[in-house]
């Protein structure tokens, strides 16, 4: 999706108006409903998303992964379509659901089903606004940031999942980074999460680490500025002698 989210889904909901109407000069008027709900939720889904705007909350997504119900009644059109987009693309991907970057510490894709989930019962950091934790997948915490897909968390959202998921590590339990593909915004927080646990200097050479082991990674322009913004303003320097690079 690198060409930004709204845009997709902005033509998403032209062509679903475009569909309401169609069915409309038939006469179907009841079959045509649905198109013109659908095209709605697309349309407030592409606005909420729009770096202008950026409001993922947007979607009601609980502390705890959850959706209420509310939320899944009103926004179906759009939460069923990225669960069914997200399980076709991985079905079509060769890649693996998660790498391990360095010792206990993953990044990935959604991890839908336990087998999807790194050993060891990591402590996971939910880069996602759009999908919900899979609550039969146990781990060791949860964190979630909630973020549009191809947006990035702010720096302030960065540096609360780099301290939560430091002391997790400080606790000798792995962590898991992830958003729907494991490809941007858990590639983003990975990275600062690499320079606060001292593996790496920076975070673009942390991004060049991670290419290594996960070559898909594709951060764009709205990542990279919240990097860049989060190392000049961050709070806790990075630690020293603890570089765990394999």
């Amino acid at each position: 999706m690198g060409v930004g989210l709204s845009i997709l889904i902005g033509f998403k909901s032209l062509t679903l108006f475009l569909t309401f109407a169609y069915l409309r000069t038939l006469g179907f008027t009841l079959l045509s409903i649905p198109f013109l709900y659908a095209s709605l939720v697309s349309l407030l889904v592409a606005l909420a998303s729009h770096p202008s705007i950026n409001l993922p909350m947007l979607l009601g997504k609980n502390t705890d992964g959850s959706f209420p119900i509310w939320s899944l009644i009103m926004f179906s059109p759009y939460l069923y379509f990225v669960r069914f987009f997200s399980a076709v693309r991985r079905l079509k991907s060769r890649e693996d659901p998660y790498s391990e970057v360095v010792d206990g510490v993953y990044v990935g894709g959604w991890p839908s089903s336990p087998e999807k989930m790194p050993p060891g019962k990591p402590a996971v950091v939910d880069c996602t606004c759009e999908l919900p934790r899979v609550f039969r997948v146990s781990g060791n915490g949860y964190l979630c940031v909630p973020t549009w897909d191809t947006r990035s968390p702010d720096p302030g959202g960065i540096e609360s999942a780099v301290r939560w998921a430091c002391r997790k590590k400080a606790q000798n339990i792995p962590v898991f980074v992830h958003c729907a593909y494991g490809h941007g915004r858990s590639v983003a927080v990975t990275c600062a999460l690499l320079v606060a646990l001292g593996v790496v200097d920076d975070w673009k050479n942390a991004e060049k680490l991670i290419k290594e082991k996960r070559p898909y990674i594709r951060m764009n322009s709205l990542h990279r500025k919240a990097l860049e913004e989060w190392s000049k303003n961050r709070l806790s320097p990075p630690k020293t002698g603890t570089n765990t690079r394999n």
